[in-house]
């Protein structure tokens, strides 16, 4: 575990020197990747590619940026994450196990019966988890009301959405996203993992979304274009969320299917497909 407090007594800027310094952040990462490739595989099941892809901004939000106490899941001041895309759910236990909100054993236990980790995220099962997800699309909506909530409570919590970029083909989001825009929510941040491939092949193939910024900044918001596993830029991006009033922000972080994996690497078998026993052997070797 990263020796960080993760509950700041202020909102601090989260580009300051204070925290785990970048190699720390890759480190954590790395971690990450390990736990969901192991995860996976001893499922038999689950979606790795777009966990692996996500890992980067997990480990910077949850061990830098947001405050969240693992001995208080319901503090009330806490920071709020929502995993929108919740088939991605590996990344988000591995961070939450780390951070230690519940033990490391128990992600082994990935989708097993009775577990508290399935293979979509479950708030009342989960330790850590605020939003239950299953259909794609939700989690913006979701986040709108979690942030409006933190504006008529008079609390300075901001809430962070992590969406798919295939679920930006998905009319709710941009309901929602104008939802946003309307009641001026400065506090809401949507990151968009940008991979560029979903289910069945690349997004450009089965629905476009290019200019996907400047559809964002046309639904107004505070749009900004980033590499998602530049964590010097990911920290400023959000540095900048952070700044900005009067409109909520889009981090579109172009990231690769799979990152960290030679072979899962921008491989569509891997967006829903689990490594078999001699692949999570070689992708822990890479990973080490």
């Amino acid at each position: 575990m990263l020796n960080h407090s993760r509950v700041p007594p202020d909102s601090a800027s989260v580009a300051t020197a204070s925290g785990p310094s970048v190699p720390a952040l890759r480190e954590m990462a790395r971690r990450l990747r390990r736990h969901v490739i192991t995860m996976t595989a001893a499922a038999g099941s689950g979606h790795p590619g777009g966990s692996l892809s996500a890992a980067d901004i997990v480990a910077i939000l949850y061990f830098k940026v947001m405050r969240h106490d693992p001995a208080n899941p319901q503090w009330e001041d806490r920071d709020r994450f929502i995993l929108s895309k919740g088939h991605s759910a590996p990344v988000l236990y591995a961070a939450l196990a780390e951070s230690g909100y519940f033990s490391m054993e128990q992600l082994s236990t990935l989708r097993k019966p009775g577990s508290c980790l399935q293979g979509h995220t479950d708030r009342n099962l989960t330790p850590g988890v605020e939003m239950t997800a299953g259909s794609l699309g939700m989690g913006l909506s979701f986040g709108i009301g979690v942030a409006l909530a933190a504006r008529l409570d008079h609390r300075g919590y901001r809430t962070y959405v992590l969406l798919g970029d295939g679920e930006c083909q998905e009319g709710q989001t941009w309901e929602a996203a104008l939802s946003a825009a309307q009641f001026k929510l400065d506090n809401l941040t949507a990151i968009v993992d940008y991979n560029e491939m979903q289910l069945s092949g690349w997004t450009r193939e089965i629905m476009n979304l290019d200019p996907l910024d400047k559809k964002w900044q046309a639904f107004g918001w505070h749009t900004i274009d980033t590499d998602g596993h530049d964590y010097d830029q990911i920290l400023a991006a959000l540095q900048e969320a952070r700044s900005t009033r009067g409109k909520p922000t889009a981090i579109i972080a172009h990231t690769v299917k799979g990152k960290g994996v030679s072979f899962m690497e921008n491989n569509v078998r891997f967006h829903g497909k689990a490594p078999t026993p001699e692949e999570a052997e070689r992708a822990l070797r890479e990973l080490s």
